[in-house]
């Protein structure tokens, strides 16, 4: 996913917290809350429940591949957070782009991405 795609700074996660819509999945959560930008942003955390910094990093890797793909489908103006729990680290990627493209169709975030 590229830079300018990304959520950074601590300040920018904790308004999306704070002020998002969430949607739970046994895989992930996505956060989402509108910005006043004309882009996505994502951001991609991955807690201490996961396991240790090598799975963290792999589950972080795998949800940031999983969500480059639906960044186009995206409508504009939207801050996302994925958040890794710890079935994510035993999950194929086809699980996780299943679970990915389920949460965005519920957040109403995308445009439809089965035509």
């Amino acid at each position: 996913m590229k830079r300018k795609f990304r959520l950074s700074h601590r300040s920018e996660f904790k308004r999306v917290w704070q002020s998002g819509k969430s949607f739970a999945h046994p895989l992930l959560v996505l956060i989402v809350a509108p910005n006043e930008l004309s882009r996505v942003r994502v951001g991609v955390a991955a807690g201490q429940s996961i396991g240790n910094a090598v799975k963290r990093n792999l589950a972080k890797r795998r949800l940031r591949a999983s969500i480059s793909q639906y960044i186009a489908h995206i409508h504009e103006g939207w801050d996302l957070i994925l958040l890794a729990r710890r079935p994510v680290i035993q999950a194929s990627f086809v699980e996780i782009n299943a679970a990915l493209e389920e949460l965005l169709n519920r957040a109403q975030v995308v445009k439809k991405l089965n035509e």
